[in-house]
């Protein structure tokens, strides 16, 4: 019994020292964000000898004009139309491969687990070149408009596999009940595929929150800038890089982030376990 305590108080030993060793640039940052400029890489102590918060008002202030907020309330627009598009398109995509039943079903199928397969550097030219001519280039829409034609592949393959393991008897009752496709999609399908939507939502926010390669490309105006972008700007602002206001910013983006996990952790691995496990 005190040999099986001590192996288990060293594995939990072990653990917590791969945690904390995991996490140490983070709250190396964290703990960069109240030091002063001239203290950050000059420094050898983990923490500020002398604490402030000029940092954070510094880059809350933001640049050119436009505050932090202004940045922030961006990528929630972008984000909080992402999740509704990638929900709604998306579950009916998955809708029409678990449920209805045509022809050529299983090749269109084949056809959306083939474009999964496509680097997005592969698509990169010909998008750009498409949205440029719609005049979409430093506009959201290349950001929001793929969204509501089911372009995800990934969660309509994991919203297809959760309504293939939903009951077949729940199917024949609803059509023996008078449902039509649309009623057995909003009133039945839909409240009983809770967990995978709560799981899209869940990677679409992170995803879209910390895109920046996407954003970098069609986002050139600093009016319409996000807070991947903008953070990148205290960098080389004017010429000189002010990495107190980067990290303190930093901090502040990753809070919705640390949020959205711990409020809806619970359907996050509901939703990903479901779908592998009954699919």
């Amino acid at each position: 019994m005190a040999k099986k305590n001590w192996n288990s108080l060293l594995f939990h030993f072990l653990v917590i020292l791969f945690g904390l060793f995991m996490i140490y640039p983070l709250l190396w940052m964290l703990t960069s964000s109240f030091k002063p400029g001239n203290e950050i890489f000059k420094g050898t102590s983990f923490l500020p000898t002398t604490w402030t918060l000029e940092n954070y008002s510094v880059g809350w202030s933001g640049i050119s004009g436009y505050s932090f907020g202004h940045f922030l309330l961006n990528s929630f627009y972008i984000v909080v139309l992402a999740i509704i598009g990638n929900v709604l398109s998306c579950s009916m995509a998955a809708y029409s491969f678990s449920k209805v039943e045509y022809r050529s079903r299983n090749l269109w199928f084949t056809l959306m687990l083939v474009s999964m397969m496509l680097p997005l550097h592969v698509r990169l030219i010909p998008q750009y070149i498409l949205y440029n001519k719609l005049g979409w280039v430093n506009t959201y829409y290349p950001m929001i408009i793929p969204k509501f034609l089911a372009t995800e592949g990934f969660f309509v393959f994991m919203m297809t596999q959760y309504m293939r393991a939903l009951p077949r008897d729940i199917d024949e009752a609803a059509t023996i009940d008078g449902c039509n496709h649309v009623m057995h999609y909003a009133r039945i399908i839909l409240p009983l595929s809770v967990p995978s939507i709560i799981t899209t939502c869940i990677f679409t926010f992170i995803w879209t929150w910390n895109d920046f390669f996407t954003q970098m490309i069609y986002l050139s105006n600093i009016r319409t800038f996000t807070v991947s972008i903008a953070l990148r700007q205290y960098t080389d602002a004017m010429g000189e890089s002010y990495w107190g206001a980067m990290f303190s910013m930093s901090i502040v983006s990753l809070i919705p982030l640390f949020l959205m996990f711990i409020l809806f952790q619970r359907y996050l691995i509901e939703g990903v376990t479901a779908g592998s496990i009954k699919g």
